[in-house]
């Protein structure tokens, strides 16, 4: 075994320390935001909170469950994720699977043409009008359909296919009578399924943290997801202060303010922890996508 010269051992040492601060820099918002959910507002206005909750409360947490349309907005939110993550998949990997087989004519130019889509867009108002053209405002498929599949997890995917797929088993698999979609659904599909992890891990996360569709397309309030649900209340909070300014004591404004900053920090906790609390289980998935993601094929 080679022993650590005394570079390697400064090198290591330096590693470590900005690997230290870089988690640091990383999890201090994400416990402060946690510990003012749940603080003393006038603490959390004082600025007595930095690490730990000081008076610990749970008024902001009672104020955003309190709306019912929180509920509606998480069951939606599940919906469009679920549902959309689907699609993509459906889409993205049949894609990638066509463009990895070095016998499709025109494999080169239809890439080019799809990887042209990355940098160039028709933009919101013709994309709005293809929508609205097809019927799909103020429908789930609002949510879904425009974003179908994204051309640089379809690329992801085309190297991990063609540097994991041989020809040679292929060509096994048609010997023995198998068909395109048989060999696609029974055995480039199984073999895939690192790939597709971090695909439905990419898209969820995506469509979890999507609005601004809903923004544009949406407008019936039983549609709305949770992200645009939570943009409301905070506005609504800051929007509800002002109106009271000429009728309330400065003192009672003060409340409303601190009240309307901790159900700010609420709102974070609430839009973010489904994703918080899945990531531990799954960011072994978010490496192999970078791992597969840095192959060039």
């Amino acid at each position: 075994m080679k022993r650590e010269t005394a570079g390697d051992r400064v090198f290591l040492s330096l590693n470590f320390v900005f690997l230290l601060l870089a988690m640091a820099v990383v999890a201090y918002p994400l416990l402060f935001v946690l510990s003012a959910s749940v603080s003393d507002p006038d603490a959390v206005y004082r600025g007595e909170v930095w690490l730990l909750p000081r008076g610990l409360t749970l008024e902001g947490y009672g104020r955003v469950f309190e709306n019912r349309e929180i509920w509606t907005g998480y069951r939606n939110t599940v919906l469009y994720t679920c549902l959309g993550t689907l699609i993509n998949l459906a889409v993205t990997l049949p894609c990638a699977y066509a463009l990895s087989r070095r016998d499709l004519v025109g494999r080169n130019p239809i890439t080019i043409l799809f990887t042209f889509t990355m940098f160039f867009s028709g933009g919101i108002i013709p994309t709005y009008l293809v929508v609205d053209g097809l019927g799909l405002r103020n429908r789930i498929w609002a949510m879904v359909l425009p974003n179908a599949a994204a051309m640089w997890y379809i690329l992801i995917a085309r190297t991990y296919m063609q540097n994991n797929i041989p020809d040679s088993l292929r060509e096994a698999a048609f010997l023995d009578g198998s068909s395109n979609t048989w060999f696609f659904l029974r055995v480039v599909m199984p073999l895939s399924a690192p790939i597709v992890a971090v695909l439905a891990l990419f898209y969820g996360v995506q469509h979890w943290n999507a609005y601004f569709n809903a923004l544009i397309y949406i407008s019936r309030r039983e549609l709305f997801p949770l992200q645009l649900i939570l943009r409301e209340i905070l506005v609504i909070n800051d929007m509800g202060g002002s109106a009271m300014m000429t009728v309330e004591s400065a003192e009672a404004m003060a409340r409303m303010a601190r009240v309307a900053e901790l159900v700010k920090y609420a709102v974070m906790i609430v839009s973010s922890l489904p994703v918080l609390i899945a990531y531990p289980f799954i960011q072994k998935y978010f490496t192999k996508g970078v791992m597969v993601g840095a192959i060039k094929g």
